[in-house]
């Protein structure tokens, strides 16, 4: 897995995350507990996942409590773990530790859920690729993008500036797919991959004829992606999206697609079951 975040992304999605949990501290954990009392939390999973989050989970605790020590940690993102398995223990002063719960947890459910759902498709896809798409949280894109390579899949565009997409929209306003890859050839370098959405058998012969690299296969029914994969023959490369299940993926993976982008891995993934037991020291 080559997707590293960036220190500053992760210090920004922590110190946003606390302050809107905490605001001016825990009134519950503060007028009960001095701030020098330790205390040791278990990290469990209560259910199958795979791992995701684990270093924000950590910074979470190292922004509250820059001593905090962590131990057993035997698991990494992208890890399998199974039921009742510890994932981490945490030890620092228990209003840290109290303090920093929910967001931390908030944090290592959400990802781990992308990741989990994404690694399910992956399984019932192959060979197929599974890719995410740009149906994500607003300002959170790049932690849920790392979540699908955590589960196994492939990123999509991050943005509309990293590759050009020709969807139904620019068709419409532009006249024609002809008139649109026209326009986007004489304006960027030829070595530039270009993608055009189609949706009939007459969009599919028209991106042909345009040479491009990759055609979007857009809610097409089954047989009808099987007549546009029998004619696009390896002219170009080919993605199915919309409409997707998981239910569904194991009769569309088998059809000779290149790739299948799924927004469901990261607007629809469920937050995995993790519980932190605090105990004192």
């Amino acid at each position: 897995m080559n997707f590293i975040l960036k220190d500053s992304s992760i210090a920004a999605l922590v110190k946003n995350t606390l302050k809107e949990d905490i605001e001016n501290g825990d009134i519950t954990t503060r007028n009960i507990f001095s701030k020098g009392k330790l205390a040791i939390a278990e990290v469990i999973a209560r259910e199958p996942m795979i791992l995701c989050g684990l270093d924000i989970f950590q910074a979470v605790f190292k922004k509250l409590a820059p001593d905090v020590k962590f131990s057993s940690k035997k698991f990494k993102d992208g890890d399998e773990v199974g039921v009742e398995e510890t994932i981490i223990m945490v030890e620092c002063d228990v209003v840290s530790l109290l303090e920093g719960e929910r967001s931390a947890l908030n944090i290592l459910q959400w990802l781990s859920g992308i990741a989990t759902m994404t690694n399910k498709y992956v399984k019932k896809a192959k060979p197929t690729k599974i890719l995410d798409t740009r149906k994500t949280t607003p300002g959170l894109r790049v932690f849920e993008k790392y979540a699908v390579i955590c589960g196994g899949g492939n990123n999509h565009r991050f943005g509309l500036y990293d590759q050009v997409l020709i969807k139904d929209n620019h068709i419409e306003v532009a006249g024609s797919i002809t008139k649109a890859v026209k326009l986007i050839k004489d304006k960027i370098p030829k070595d530039n991959i270009i993608e055009v959405e189609v949706k009939t058998m007459e969009e599919v012969e028209e991106a042909l004829d345009n040479n491009v690299d990759i055609i979007m296969l857009d809610n097409m029914n089954i047989e009808i992606m099987k007549q546009a994969i029998n004619k696009i023959n390896g002219k170009a490369k080919i993605e199915i999206s919309g409409g997707v299940t998981y239910e569904s993926l194991a009769e569309i993976s088998k059809i000779g697609a290149d790739f299948i982008s799924i927004g469901a891995l990261t607007h629809s993934a469920a937050a995995v079951d993790i519980s932190m037991n605090i105990t004192p020291k």
